[in-house]
């Protein structure tokens, strides 16, 4: 018998109908005459939580950090265990077994994992499903390969899950301790990815408060040409005074006196022509960072909506396979592109039935390239004919931005005659540039859409005149502009999913900066929406209603500054991501790996062991000056303590709502109070910080005296 084991119900539908017939809907399967189907609902195994391992970890304790596991368990997740007992019972009965994951990461670990579990030695072959339309999954069917082939992706998916728990679960631990040692009442959620990403917004958050405009000045001018009349733009030389580090000239002195120059002279020359033609070939298609970040800009939609929307009109077979990192295509699927083009243009949508009748089927762009396929491929429709009219908005906007972009890849490449021109006048400097479009090709798909225009500066302007090196030029008019620096802009969804797949804009290092821009970013196509939006549902980021900018709360401050550099910056995570885009090549070893995370997480629990929070503002405890007195209930009523108990035994009656303060405080330390205790030679006060402080007095009848005796040094108290 061959079994195929899907990712989700929905896959297993539609894998099933493409099998011989008949079907026989069973409890937790599909008996078809090419096999029996089976599915799983995501990732039915968990891993264990730390008081699975021991029960003393339930109780978080520091002195227990870090917890490294021995081995690695798995556990059956409650709600799946009778469809986990059907697909082990289908096992018992296979002779060989079709993987039927998702074509990513997580899809190829979640089916190996319960091979895995269950000791499974059986062959095990595996199908890409990276369109469920009928074409596309009997094509599968009949290309099936070897599970072991993805061996190495499944260490790159085992790699990352166990790094992430060794980070969440140890440092969570460490920095919630710490806090509540300061008197925080929350929980620091720590994650290998979530931190970096979190940070991001706040420090641009910062940066806006820190935010001072400086004016600079811009100074463009006129010029009269034999052939018409143009404007260029001041070149400053290397040795300009009156110029901050940026090279922006900043001294309206320098700016008035440069005017004065110029206009005291009415001709200069062309010192450089050049024309090049130019050309910009066809934008790649869809990847799900890019739909997301797209989607966002064009419609506002965060992208969670983004992935789900997609997700939809792939199980309704409209679109191909949504969690995919790469903007490539199959070379064996151009030939689709005549049924996809002839559905395009049946009318259902005005703009894209115009694009798709122009576009020209034998153009094949640089996005069908096997070299760069991996496990998918980009987001494109499928061969399935679109009824626009029966989906909801979103579906609607997510299925023609995904349209658009393959239409764009049967149109010609955009070419331009580009043309840099500098002239000297007086001795400075000005240059101006502009293009013609001999072909606008692609770019006539995407001619609407703002995102798309060229984001020429405005000194890339449009049409020159002819001119050569060596022609005279007349000054017509010049001016300095003021202008002023502008803030940085708050992140939204879209643009925070885009700083985590273009990391290296915002590491440290530049030697890694370098390094990092062949790296798909922090956290994966599938993930990072999730993330995004567990950091607002969790409230360490509120979204701005209008405008959604992303504003970090005050438990975000308080988590970011409680951590250490290692993991705010985003260079070690995107260090990691290479990892294990490495390690799914086959050339990094999970051991290794493991062992590196591992001595990473323990010195950062070492660090946390000792970090200094500051207090939350309240009642700073009298006995030890490092906690905060938080209420409690006791045997005999309320009462305050220490938030470092037990470091700290520190306990006060409760005064209606408030501790009651100490009658005596310690004069010396400040921090303690004095307390009546039996010595050798009678009663008398000491601190109670003793051995911190050494404080203490005699009895006056039943009070301190005002002298407190400290080692041998006399102390007046005041």
């Amino acid at each position: 018998m061959r079994l195929f084991i899907a990712e989700k119900p929905s896959m297993a539908a539609e894998l099933s109908k493409c099998l011989p017939g008949p079907l026989s809907r069973k409890d937790g399967y599909i008996i078809t005459g090419g096999g029996v189907v089976t599915w799983a609902f995501g990732h039915i195994l968990r891993q264990a939580e730390p008081a699975e391992y021991d029960e003393k970890y339930k109780k978080w304790r520091i002195e227990d950090l870090p917890i490294i596991p021995a081995t690695w368990n798995l556990l059956v997740v409650d709600s799946c265990r009778k469809q986990f007992a059907i697909i082990e019972n289908l096992i018992n009965q296979a002779t060989e077994i079709v993987h039927a994951g998702d074509p990513d990461r997580e899809g190829q670990l979640l089916i190996d994992e319960v091979l895995d579990y269950l000791h499974n030695e059986k062959p095990v072959h595996r199908i890409l499903l990276n369109a469920l339309d009928e074409k596309s999954i009997k094509k599968a069917i009949s290309t099936l390969r070897e599970n072991q082939d993805f061996y190495n992706l499944k260490q790159s998916a085992l790699a990352r899950a166990r790094a992430d728990w060794l980070i969440g679960m140890n440092l969570s631990r460490a920095y919630t301790l710490a806090a509540q040692r300061a008197g925080h009442r929350t929980t620091l959620p720590v994650g290998r990815v979530k931190t970096p990403t979190l940070a991001l917004v706040v420090r641009r958050e910062r940066e806006l408060a820190a935010f001072k405009p400086e004016e600079y000045f811009t100074v463009k001018a006129d010029f009269k040409h034999d052939n018409g009349t143009f404007t260029a733009y001041w070149k400053p030389g290397e040795e300009q005074p009156g110029r901050d580090s940026e090279g922006r000239l900043t001294d309206g002195t320098v700016a008035k006196a440069l005017l004065a120059k110029i206009k005291s002279v009415s001709s200069g020359q062309i010192v450089l022509c050049e024309t090049a033609e130019k050309k910009d070939a066809q934008r790649l298609p869809l990847s799900l960072s890019s739909l997301q970040v797209i989607a966002g800009r064009k419609f506002g939609y965060d992208p969670q909506l983004v992935l789900d929307t997609a997700q939809t009109l792939y199980e309704r077979k409209l679109t191909t396979y949504p969690r995919s990192d790469c903007d490539f295509l199959p070379e064996s699927q151009h030939g689709d592109g005549a049924i996809i083009l002839e559905n395009l243009s049946d009318g259902s949508h005005t703009e894209l039935a115009g694009w798709a009748a122009e576009a020209d089927r034998t153009i094949k762009s640089r996005a069908w390239n096997d070299k760069k396929i991996t496990a998918h491929h980009a987001i494109i429709p499928t061969v399935e004919k679109c009824n626009l009219a029966a989906l909801n908005d979103a579906q609607k906007n997510i299925y023609f931005l995904i349209a658009q972009s393959y239409i764009a890849q049967f149109f010609p490449v955009h070419v331009y005659n580009q043309t840099r021109v500098e002239l000297e006048h007086n001795g400075e400097v000005f240059t101006a540039s502009g293009r013609v479009v001999v072909e606008l090709g692609w770019k006539k798909v995407f001619a609407a859409d703002t995102d798309e225009k060229d984001d020429k500066k405005e000194e890339d302007g449009g049409m020159l005149p002819a001119m050569v090196k060596g022609d005279i030029t007349e000054l017509l008019s010049i001016k300095a502009d003021k202008k002023s620096t502008k803030p940085p802009v708050r992140f939204t969804a879209a643009t925070l999913l885009a700083a985590m797949k273009e990391i290296h804009k915002y590491v440290k290092n530049p030697d890694l900066k370098k390094r990092l821009k062949d790296v798909s970013g922090i956290g994966t196509e599938a993930t990072r929406a999730t993330i995004i939006k567990e950091l607002i549902d969790r409230r360490f980021l509120q979204e701005e209603k209008k405008k959604k900018y992303l504003i970090p709360t005050d438990s975000a401050y308080l988590l970011i500054d409680a951590l250490p550099d290692e993991m705010t910056y985003p260079d070690s995570t995107a260090l990691w991501e290479n990892i294990l885009h490495r390690m799914a090549e086959g050339s990094e070893n999970l051991a290794v790996f493991l062992e590196q995370q591992a001595k990473f997480t323990s010195n950062l629990c070492n660090i946390a062991k000792e970090q200094s929070i500051p207090l939350k503002e309240g009642h700073v405890c009298p006995q030890c000056g490092q906690g905060v007195l938080q209420p409690r209930n006791g045997r005999n009523g309320p009462f305050w303590g220490c938030s470092r108990y037990p470091e700290c035994k520190g306990a006060y009656d409760d005064d209606q709502g408030k501790p009651k303060k100490p009658e005596h405080p310690c004069p010396r330390c400040k921090q303690g109070s004095l307390q009546l205790r039996k010595g050798k030679n009678g009663d008398f006060w000491g601190c109670t910080r003793f051995p911190a402080c050494r404080a203490s007095c005699d009895d006056d009848q039943g009070k301190p005296r005002l002298v407190v005796q400290a080692s041998a040094q006399a102390i007046t108290a005041p």
